[in-house]
């Protein structure tokens, strides 16, 4: 079994981003702890719900490595300490983390309300910013710390009707900018990652007839597309790259 840990959040969906990450990493040999929440799943998606990661499990370790699953409500604080510890329990230090969980709801100026903003707020940025405390503070490597957070291209054009997540992936960003001279110091690097519009199964025919002409190499994104860029940020190749937001779109332009 492999040494080298990653926990990725927001694994709750087998065609989901968090799912592709995992896989992808797994199969260049990283064991995997991933998370999901249940009721946000299933309030939004309708469909997989628990036992799935049981399934999921054994999915990854036909790669040849380890793999669990964790249920954690990542828009409660008083969850990170615990979910951490239940890592290291099963896991020991956790060299990667992948910030891939959001909450995320359709609001414009109009509908939007401080209860929007603050379930936003509560995962997409209070979430993440304290699982990577928790994960910096359990590190005790001198280099090779990697953490990816996944954010959604709002810094590369407007996205109306999506303001309270805009804001909250808009944090992220200078978060993880802000954070990276800290980290590197403790030999972590931390980078951000825009998948661009990725087909994970929430696509409507309407939808992606839209965003098609929109993609110059003549499809619309993959959950395996973010998944590659990001298992490279994960890799000793990546070591040089911290602060960085990156755009991974296949050339997606904006109207």
């Amino acid at each position: 079994m492999s040494t080298r840990w990653a926990m990725v959040t927001g694994v709750g969906r087998s065609v989901g981003i968090g799912a592709a990450i995992c896989r992808t990493l797994a199969a260049e040999g990283v064991s995997i702890c991933f998370t999901g929440w249940t009721s946000y799943d299933t309030a939004i998606y309708g469909g997989e719900h628990r036992r799935w990661q049981a399934s999921f499990a054994s999915e990854i370790e036909q790669h040849g490595v380890d793999a669990f699953g964790l249920e954690v409500d990542l828009s409660d604080p008083a969850a990170i300490e615990p979910l951490m510890d239940q890592a290291r329990q099963r896991a020991g230090m956790l060299s990667i983390l992948v910030n891939n969980a959001a909450f995320s709801t359709n609001g414009d100026i109009e509908e939007l309300t401080a209860q929007q903003l603050d379930d936003h707020y509560a995962v997409n940025v209070r979430g993440m910013a304290l699982l990577t405390q928790a994960f910096a503070r359990q590190w005790s490597g001198e280099t090779g710390g990697r953490i990816v957070n996944m954010t959604s291209g709002q810094g590369q054009g407007p996205m109306p009707g999506e303001l309270a997540y805009a804001a909250s992936k808009g944090a992220v960003e200078a978060f993880t900018t802000s954070v990276a001279p800290t980290l590197a110091l403790r030999g972590i690097t931390v980078n951000a990652v825009n998948p661009g519009p990725t087909d994970t199964g929430w696509m409507s025919d309407e939808l992606k007839a839209i965003l098609l002409p929109q993609f110059p190499m003549g499809r619309i994104g993959l959950p395996e597309d973010a998944a590659r860029l990001v298992a490279f940020l994960c890799s000793e190749q990546a070591g040089w790259i911290t602060g960085q937001v990156m755009n991974s779109e296949g050339g997606f332009w904006r109207k």
